[in-house]
């Protein structure tokens, strides 16, 4: 069953789940290793901190299923890999998965598998590559009760923003949203929007699957923290931040402020003083 696994990811007080992400390397950008250039270092930071879930490759899941006991957080699996985030980009865009992603997910023990669902201007045949993978992957959770976590990403033209700059655009982030809900998304992770209090419309267009949201670009303690709680406060069922959290100068302190708006339902106010 599905739910055996997902009763792992999401934390039995609030049925909700902070899932720390530090899959960048797999994407071959040097500016995506700063703070995770020590991965041991930095996978051991975040256990501290005791998250509920930690997002890693199938190369990085050693690191956190070789510690000892069994308080540590939740292995998420990324399975797939694209060349689709520099500021310059290559003339042949791809967006790839692992082979045979489902077994090596339970041989890992993760409880979950995570996928993108891109969306690129002027490149359909990565979201091609996409839905493929998709559709390769789905049967598979199936068979094998894998609960499935679908990324759908809106980029904004590259030579404008230039890299890994999504499109908070409500307009083009509930489409993507509700396509991956169509695939068969059993967790949905999407984009923050522009807009942070029209989020409840990205919860809605997802119906019963849970919307857990990304991070984005690295911003001050206080805008993350408000944009926590804005979205918590509109039923989003989790977030799931990387560089937000591995950069920061104390990523155990700003993990504990951000489990306590997940979980506890603090205030920023009340975030803002464990983190300080």
């Amino acid at each position: 069953m599905k739910a055996y696994r997902l009763n792992r990811l999401f934390n039995e007080k609030s049925n909700r789940c902070l899932n720390v992400a530090i899959d960048h390397g797999f994407f071959n950008e040097v500016g995506f290793l700063k703070s995770i250039e020590n991965i041991q270092s930095a996978v051991e930071t975040v256990v501290a901190a005791a998250p509920d879930a930690i997002q890693l490759t199938v190369g990085q899941a050693y690191y956190l299923q070789s510690i000892l006991g069994k308080n540590k957080p939740t292995f998420v699996m990324r399975t797939d890999v694209a060349n689709v985030y520099g500021n310059e980009l290559p003339s042949h865009l791809f967006s790839r998965m692992i082979d045979d992603p489902v077994a090596q997910a339970i041989n890992q023990d993760a409880a979950c598998v995570v996928v993108n669902l891109f969306q690129i201007p002027g490149q359909p045949l990565v979201s091609d590559h996409c839905i493929q993978n998709i559709l390769k992957i789905k049967p598979l959770c199936d068979r094998f009760s894998m609960p499935l976590m679908i990324e759908p990403l809106v980029f904004q033209p590259n030579e404008k923003a230039g890299g890994y700059m999504v499109d908070g655009d409500i307009d083009k982030i509930l489409p993507l949203v509700r396509q991956a809900v169509e695939l068969g998304a059993d967790i949905i992770k999407a984009d923050p929007t522009a807009e942070v209090s029209e989020y409840h419309k990205v919860v809605e267009i997802a119906g019963r699957i849970p919307v857990m949201v990304r991070g984005g670009g690295k911003v001050s303690d206080k805008e993350i923290l408000e944009r926590t709680k804005a979205l918590i406060d509109q039923g989003v069922a989790g977030i799931v931040y990387g560089r937000n959290i591995i950069q920061h100068g104390n990523p155990a302190a700003i993990t504990k402020a951000l489990m306590g708006i997940v979980h506890d339902d603090l205030s920023v106010d009340q975030a803002l003083e464990i983190l300080h």
